[in-house]
């Protein structure tokens, strides 16, 4: 198991979020329309996972087009233009294409031209390892600012027969701006952990190197979402509420000093496990897995822009952050807003 860590102890300026936005499609498909396409029902799905509805991309949208709607949202906040941007960062497991980089079609349709833009593979925890990267190139004087974002559009890899996982996913973006710190509110602390014995778990065999796209991959269905349920419940549970305790005693913070959680949203019998092994009581959870289901990489910024805008975050108020996805990777962050 790899594990990195970043911690404001050296003396550096850390990074604070100066402005979040976020951005799903207009598409929604609730579990009573999935009622009419698979064996399964509304009840079933809520009680197993918490999900209502989700989010899907509309024909001809990509990955790229929800992920430059939240940056510009995201650069509003921040009193930013485009042309003032010097690093994109964009973690996704649904990229427009192979080549080139998503973060490069983001990059070209903000008009962000004097920004260095590249792609983090992490599944979930992308926008957590973006910020931590983003952290450290701010606080080494590498660059002015960075905007990080966070997007999938996961409908396009989902198999419609297969209620394991279809009723999991949705398509949105998040995205965040960083900027030095000039006082105590910032990034604390990041901590990202990669284990790959657990990749086999989840996956989408096709298109890669491994298996090029054929006739026979697609017809196999290697192009969808392949996962072992039971064995990343197992992961989740166990990796969430570690990797939150290791960035509360980084910080000397108990659960009880924690202002707001926000975990990935995967899961609602997650969330709660993971909650209540760290003596959270639900009002500083912030869910709102209902209306999203599970948007991977988009899962943590979305739901930060959402607190933001919606009054759960104060100024100096610190928020918990933890993730947990496929390589396995997962990943915690504390923030001082």
């Amino acid at each position: 198991m790899a594990v990195f860590q970043v911690q404001n102890g050296d003396g550096l300026r850390r990074s604070r979020i100066v402005g979040t936005g976020s951005y799903a499609p207009e598409r929604v498909l609730t579990n009573r329309d999935l009622e009419r396409m698979i064996d399964t029902t509304d009840e079933w799905i809520v009680e197993r996972t918490g999900i209502r509805e989700r989010r899907m991309v509309l024909d001809g949208e990509a990955s790229s087009d929800l992920a430059i709607e939240a940056s510009r949202r995201a650069l509003d906040m921040a009193g930013l233009r485009p042309e003032d941007v010097d690093l994109i960062i964009l973690g996704t497991v649904t990229p427009d294409m192979l080549t080139p980089s998503c973060a490069c079609f983001v990059q070209q349709g903000l008009g962000a031209r004097n920004a260095v833009a590249f792609d983090l593979s992490a599944a979930c925890p992308g926008w957590i390892f973006g910020v931590s990267i983003a952290d450290s190139y701010i606080r080494t004087g590498a660059c002015r600012n960075a905007l990080i974002v966070g997007v999938e559009t996961l409908s396009k890899f989902l198999d419609f027969d297969d209620r394991s996982t279809c009723i999991l996913f949705g398509d949105g973006a998040g995205a965040s701006v960083l900027v030095p710190s000039e006082g105590p509110a910032g990034v604390l602390s990041s901590h990202l952990y990669s284990n790959g014995e657990g990749g086999k778990f989840i996956t989408i065999p096709g298109g890669g190197s491994r298996n090029p796209a054929s006739e026979q991959t697609v017809s196999e269905g290697k192009h969808y979402v392949h996962m072992d349920g039971k064995e990343v419940y197992r992961f989740a549970v166990r990796s969430l509420r570690e990797t939150a305790m290791v960035a509360l005693k980084a910080n000397n913070l108990t659960p009880e000093d924690i202002d707001l959680f926000i975990p990935h949203q995967a899961n609602g019998r997650i969330i709660d496990s993971t909650a209540g092994g760290l003596g959270l009581p639900p009002e500083k959870v912030f869910v709102n897995l209902e209306r999203y289901g599970n948007t991977s990489a988009a899962s943590i910024p979305i739901a930060l822009d959402e607190a933001v805008r919606g009054g759960r975050v104060n100024e100096g108020g610190l928020i918990l952050l933890a993730s947990f996805g496929a390589g396995f990777t997962w990943a915690s962050s504390v923030i001082r807003w």
